[in-house]
């Protein structure tokens, strides 16, 4: 255990800082996982043109700053014993040589790098980029949109000083230090994940150089205080020890207890992932999954698919609109009147296009079977059922990486519905348990950061401070026909590639709206 200060006591209280998509939010926790306080201050994605998603840098550090100040007023600047970052990944901006903002935040949600994406997955030696990386080439990766930057800014992207990410950009003004974590760089596609070095193949093909980025360091690195400026704008001493923090998705493994191997995590949101704990770096044959660092010696293997509860929101306002939003209880009745199959009807819900395990911009949502015989309520339950085989369609790259998954637990805003724990389950095939709610992301971050200033022995502890409240075992009869559908599922994208190249000329690249704040990177 590192000697931090005093030893600790059950008053101390770490804050988790999760730098999100949409807005930033602190949480206060104790050593024991009680929760004391919370704020949460927000800010606008702003999509100007078709495939932009962006942010400004600035109002993403006041937003840190604010809701950590809302936070220590409320409990006390003299119990916080540190701070801990967790943030989304995939962003990317430039800055000048005094860290001055020379671009907009270039979020995980801005597909304007498509080309370049699926240029780079197609050419000799991107599979194997891909696994030295851990990163798969798409346009939400950084990688990609230092390439979009080469190609179609090439003044700016020879004239800026640094290029980082939002963390990187929170912590050198909070800090004074530039540095990038090893979670967050195995997720920028620039870091070879088996080295924890700077790729350089990855380099030469974005066009820069390592001095360029950040200074990689550990998860569990504690910076000695922050900047006088910081301090007053938190209400804490400057010296107060900053964790250097992960990556949101890791950390929401670590979240909700699934952090050992063969622990999988699954969330769907607005959108979805599913990532298991691993002891050591992998990707599967064929590049259908991310490996992403939680620490050193920990990694979460897995894959984020862009369409979860949006995908019935869609249909809520098409083929139920008269039930209004807030209306999930009545459209979920709707959905549960038709059988498991919906009755000969698939849906590809790819809506938003997609990541995992296909990571393409590329394909379009489509029914697959749709006949007269067909009501709203089998077009209702087919969206749902297609989330779910698209989970199930990970869960298999997951498998072809080596993995064993023993069990799964299951977070998001959906999983309160019965409809959705037992399709999911069964699509699965696996009994899926519902931990208690916890702050995901924000107490991933909480508990590392408390590792690492040594107030507890081990990370492992979550078990112990997230009990499982619900589990539910796949019904045979509704695995049986998931598990039927599956194949016809997996191959409709194969199928349809030619036809979603005819239908991306007739229509613009739209960005992905980012309506919630998910860890699924």
């Amino acid at each position: 255990m590192t000697d931090h200060g005093e030893a600790p006591g059950a008053d101390d209280i770490v804050i988790g800082l999760d730098l999100g998509t949409t807005s930033t939010k602190a949480v206060a926790f104790t050593v024991s996982g009680e929760q004391l306080a919370t704020a949460s201050h927000g800010y606008p994605l702003e999509t100007p043109y078709p495939g932009h998603a962006v942010q400004n840098p600035d109002l993403i550090l006041a937003a840190a700053y604010a809701a950590v100040a809302e936070v220590v007023a409320a409990v006390g600047a003299d119990r916080v014993r540190g701070l801990s970052f967790s943030s989304a990944m995939h962003s990317i901006l430039g800055l000048d040589p005094l860290y001055r903002p020379m671009t907009e935040v270039i979020t995980w949600g801005d597909t304007r790098a498509g080309l370049q994406a699926e240029r780079l997955r197609a050419a000799t030696g991107g599979l194997a980029l891909h696994r030295r990386t851990g990163t798969p080439i798409h346009p939400m990766s950084p990688l990609t949109k230092l390439v979009w930057f080469r190609e179609q800014e090439p003044k700016l992207h020879e004239t800026v000083a640094f290029w980082v990410g939002i963390k990187d950009y929170v912590i050198v003004h909070m800090c004074g230090a530039l540095v990038v974590d090893h979670s967050l760089a195995s997720a920028s596609g620039l870091m070879n994940i088996h080295t924890l070095t700077w790729d350089d193949e990855a380099l030469a093909i974005a066009g820069v150089s390592p001095e360029q980025l950040p200074e990689l360091v550990r998860t569990r690195d504690v910076l000695p205080g922050i900047t006088p400026d910081a301090a007053i704008a938190m209400g804490l001493p400057e010296t107060t020890p900053v964790v250097v923090g992960a990556g949101d998705g890791p950390l929401a493994n670590l979240g909700v207890g699934a952090v050992r191997p063969g622990v999988a995590a699954c969330s769907i949101g607005t959108s979805g992932a599913l990532r298991v704990g691993v002891d050591k770096p992998a990707v599967d044959p064929l590049g259908g999954v991310f490996c992403y660092a939680l620490t050193e010696d920990r990694w979460v293997i897995g894959g984020a698919i862009n369409n979860g509860g949006a995908t019935l929101d869609w249909a809520r306002s098409i083929l139920a609109d008269e039930l209004g939003p807030g209306s999930e209880a009545e459209l979920l009745e709707l959905a549960a009147a038709a059988q498991p199959g919906s009755g000969g009807l698939i849906m590809l819900p790819y809506l938003l296009s997609e990541r995992a395990p296909h990571w393409s911009a590329l394909p379009k949502g489509a029914y697959i079977g749709l006949t007269r015989a067909h009501k709203r309520e089998h077009l209702i339950r087919a969206a749902l059922e297609g989330v779910c085989l698209q989970l199930a369609l990970v869960l298999q790259s997951m498998r072809s990486a080596g993995l064993e998954i023993t069990q799964i637990r299951a977070t998001g805003g959906v999983m309160k519905s019965d409809l959705w724990r037992e399709v999911l389950a069964a699509a699965l095939g696996m009994t899926v348990d519902f931990a208690e709610g916890q702050e995901g992301s924000s107490f991933g971050a909480a508990v590392l950061g408390m590792e690492a200033l040594g107030l507890i022995e081990s990370i492992d502890i979550v078990d112990q401070l997230i009990p499982v409240d619900d589990s539910v075992r796949p019904d045979p009869r509704s695995t049986a026909v998931y598990a039927s559908l599956l194949p016809s599922f997996g191959q409709l994208y194969d199928a349809l590639v030619p036809t979603f190249q005819t239908l991306r000329r007739l229509a613009p690249s739209l960005p992905i709206d980012l309506v919630g704040d998910e860890p699924d990177r």
